[in-house]
């Protein structure tokens, strides 16, 4: 025990290495008042900070498709799967700071430093498991990644649309793809300090909104509430909310960025349980007011009445997915600067100059695709699935199927389970669960969603959802 606790104490002082190093360079090169604002602003690294990061990246624009998720699935449904997989989406990000802590400690043992690297998820799979699953965890997060960029521009599109329909959404989309580009001047996760405390007050703000509007508004003349009515439409809005508490492609460069990267244990939870009280509530209120007009607006702004508080959200919306857009983005700038080799460089300018093609193929993407709601249940069923549920269950078992590795384990079970064994069958669980009923049953149901989507407005669609009355201004 003596020992344990005196590797931990020696993986804090060597994790904190690095940051102390940093904050010295910064000292002689501002003045004291103005580091102390840059620090304030700029410079996070604290429990605090790890807590708005996942708060604020995991609603995002979901917030305002999980209306249309209830319509699909009716509404006893919609709160029972957010419970559940708040929770499981808890677990795995638990598992994943497990491994991470396991795989540093390890690397400290071997005087690895990593004053200028940014640790992530793929490296940790490497360092435990080897190639195959670095290959692996590689090919499912880098793509997770990239659609769900793709995700916030088409959500910005569709968001402006309510405000500004005298350009159509996909012209939007070209204008606020050059807008998120700028996101590569944002050097990595320690910078995202006012991004996220800002973002989770956007988002809090747009989901009380919906909430009151609903009520207020009260249900439209002849409302239905007749989810679920196909087995499709009901996985379909089951894999959206699966994708909803599937933020963990970032956990582990959120993690990296913490000074103290082993507190991280309960933050996904605490930040889960605090998302319910927005999700929740949102949902529920606005599937009671619309109903199964919902089925066709998978956007909630498309239904609320316009108003100043409307448009204000709608403006706080925007601001939020430029900041996820961001949050999405940074492990895939850190991904290609390390292909390229620059990810050491120092200089802002020259990174953001290397990063600026990852921004290209997203923006192309979600021009294709324009296809707001029935894209996040493809990237849930399809990619969530893995990245998020399936490969830190299986790693984690991997990790420690030997005695030794649980005996010398960085991190005990924790206290609510403290046996191995209550481990392995709960990540067993997650992934038969997952497999069975988020990738196949899922998967089935959201591409058989989006194959129709696509037949019904093709590729490239210039304005999906638009009514009819305000396209017809454009010709």
């Amino acid at each position: 025990m003596t020992s344990q606790k005196q590797a931990e104490e020696e993986m804090i002082s060597s994790f904190n290495e690095t940051e102390n190093e940093e904050k010295e360079e910064e000292n002689n090169k501002e003045e004291d008042s103005i580091f102390s604002l840059k620090g304030i602003l700029w410079h996070g690294g604290s429990v605090y900070d790890a807590w708005f990061s996942c708060a604020s990246n995991q609603v995002a624009q979901v917030l305002l498709t999980l209306p249309y998720s209830f319509s699909q699935m009716g509404m006893l449904s919609g709160i029972i799967l957010q419970v559940f997989y708040g929770i499981m989406g808890s677990w795995t990000a638990y598992l994943i700071s497990v491994l991470y802590v396991e795989y540093r400690s390890r690397k400290e043992k071997e005087n690895v430093s990593f004053k200028n690297h940014v640790i992530q998820w793929f490296e940790v799979l490497d360092g435990l498991l080897g190639p195959t699953w670095k290959a692996v965890g590689l090919a499912f997060n880098c793509t997770f990644l990239l659609f769900g960029s793709v995700i916030q521009l088409i959500a910005c599109a569709s968001n402006i649309y309510y405000i500004n329909d005298k350009l159509d959404k996909r012209t939007w989309t070209y204008i606020f793809g050059a807008c998120c580009a700028t996101t590569v001047f944002i050097p990595s996760f320690h910078n995202y300090r006012i991004w996220s405390f800002l973002g989770l007050g956007m988002t809090t703000y747009t989901a009380w909104y919906m909430t009151i509007a609903a009520v207020v508004h009260g249900q439209v003349d002849g409302v239905t509430h007749n989810g679920p009515t196909k087995l499709v439409l009901y996985f379909t809005g089951a894999t959206n909310i699966l994708y909803t508490f599937g933020g963990h492609a970032v956990t582990v460069e959120i993690m990296h960025a913490m000074w103290k990267p082993q507190k991280f244990k309960y933050i996904y939870l605490l930040a889960t349980m605090y998302v319910f009280t927005l999700t929740i509530p949102s949902a529920t209120a606005v599937y009671w007011a619309f109903g199964d007009q919902l089925l066709t607006h998978s956007n909630a702004f498309s239904l609320l009445p316009s108003s100043g508080w409307r448009d204000a959200a709608v403006i706080l919306m925007l601001i939020h997915q430029f900041i996820t857009f961001g949050f999405a983005c940074t492990p895939l700038y850190f991904v290609w600067e390390k292909v390229v080799g620059m990810h050491d460089t120092k200089s802002i300018f020259v990174r953001a100059l290397t990063r600026l093609p990852v921004v290209v193929p997203i923006w192309f993407l979600a021009i294709i695709f324009p296809f707001f709601g029935p894209i996040n249940s493809a990237v849930g069923a399809l990619l969530v699935s893995f990245t998020v549920y399936i490969i830190p269950s299986l790693a984690h078992m991997l990790t420690y199927r030997s005695a030794s590795a649980r005996q010398n384990a960085a991190e005990k079970p924790p206290f609510f389970l403290p046996s191995w064994t209550a481990m392995y069958a709960v990540n067993a669980f997650i992934v038969i669960w997952v497999l069975v009923v988020g990738f196949g049953l899922g998967g089935w149901a959201s591409m058989s969603n989006f194959i129709k989507q696509v037949d019904t407005f093709g590729l490239f669609a210039k304005c999906y959802q638009c009514p009819p009355q305000p396209a017809s201004k454009h010709h």
